[in-house]
């Protein structure tokens, strides 16, 4: 991501040079796209990344093939094969929950991973829970030791066959996130994020607290109301900006932003990105082309010092915000920087449609940054890019 080259500004994030080191299959020049088929190196639409350390390892959420592929060590070569595979017997099988009854072991559609205290956290978002492992991975296969969103790890039902939401049941969770031990999930299709004020010790344990709803029972697009600073419809990717929660609602297009860390159920949030007011949330403001202050389903988001990140997933770019004094002179503001578009105003993917270069996306949905190194879950082009900061 070259925000100084790509961008008409002169703060620059990552290395002018793009992408350090490209995990996945590597088209070469000329070739026709061909079937991908499950390996140790392909991956099919990744959409989430986890660098546990600076030196690794990498955890990789490879979610069309139903599983995560793990590195030991921070990857070094382009297309360097996974040490790892979770959620499948060998590294060329295929199919949700392997083809075979849901486990400790298995995984439909995985779109959210984050180290969580010494362990590791996975959003199974078709399985309806997260997976939690008291100790990060260092193998093939670890059984998870926790489940959330079922009672126990054989169960897979939508709020767990019922009607309503519930504080410990899941709906198509796609992202899981953890800040000074609370543990924060975005429960995609049941519209809200879910915060457990301590990290789970028990299997289907309940939430404390939910934004984007009144209670811990409804479920309804943007609370059953029109789009406001309390409501989500899309809600995908989460982080912390210093002090300041931030959730993707890519569903309203636009970026929530809270001052401090929200105590209250459906607490509004202070000011939104991608927006001009609370209560419109067309793609791109309404309009075909993109502009500096305008996002179309942004899914992953991460901040790194006076930095916040943000995958604008539709438009194949990546934005970025510098934070200023005051969080509340963001409100739908310009973004700073940009990677991935050779403007503000362009949305084609890997630039001209073409083929994909090394500061080229495709449909990015994941952008996740551990000491030096940013990490992006290129999904539209079946990769994970390793960006070196600038």
């Amino acid at each position: 991501m070259n925000f100084s080259s790509v961008l008409h500004t002169h703060n620059s994030l990552l290395s002018p040079n793009g992408a350090e080191v490209i995990l996945g299959r590597m088209m070469l020049p000329g070739e026709l796209a061909t079937p991908v088929a499950p390996s140790a190196v392909e991956m099919f639409g990744p959409r989430a990344v986890c660098l546990i350390s600076e030196n690794g390892p990498l955890w990789v959420a490879d979610t069309g093939h139903h599983r995560l592929l793990g590195w030991r060590n921070l990857p070094t070569q382009d297309s360097q094969p996974a040490d790892w595979v979770i959620g499948q017997p060998d590294f060329h099988s295929e199919g949700q929950n392997a083809n075979d009854k849901v486990g400790r072991r298995t995984l439909s559609v995985p779109t959210g991973i984050c180290r969580c205290g010494e362990g590791m956290a996975v959003a199974d978002a078709w399985n309806h829970r997260v997976l939690i492992w008291k100790q990060v991975p260092e193998d093939s296969n670890v059984a998870a030791d926790l489940v959330l969103g079922q009672v126990n790890f054989s169960d897979n039902e939508p709020n767990q066959g019922k009607q309503e939401a519930a504080a410990n049941s899941l709906y198509w969770c796609y992202g899981v996130f953890y800040h000074q031990g609370r543990l924060f999930v975005a429960d995609t299709g049941n519209r809200r994020v879910l915060i457990w004020r301590k990290l789970p010790e028990e299997n289907g344990q309940p939430a404390d607290l939910v934004l984007g709803q009144p209670n811990m029972t409804s479920r309804n697009e943007n609370g059953g109301g029109s789009p406001s600073a309390s409501s989500m419809r899309w809600c995908h990717d989460i982080t912390f900006w210093g002090e300041n929660l931030v959730v993707t609602d890519a569903g309203n297009n636009r970026v929530m932003i809270w001052e401090g860390m929200p105590t209250e159920n459906n607490t509004p949030c202070a000011v939104v990105l991608g927006q001009k007011s609370f209560d419109v949330v067309e793609m791109n403001q309404g309009v075909y082309f993109p502009s500096a202050s305008s996002l179309s389903m942004p899914y992953g988001v991460d901040a790194v010092g006076d930095w916040l990140l943000v995958a604008d997933t539709a438009n194949s770019r990546l934005l970025g915000w510098q934070k200023p004094e005051s969080i509340l002179s963001l409100h739908g503001a310009a973004a700073d920087a940009i990677a991935g578009q050779n403007n503000f105003t362009s949305k084609g993917e890997n630039w001209d449609f073409g083929q994909p270069k090394r500061d080229s996306l495709n449909w990015c949905y994941g952008i996740k940054v551990c000491g030096n190194t940013a990490v992006v879950a290129d999904s539209g082009n079946n990769r994970v890019l390793l960006w070196r900061m600038g």
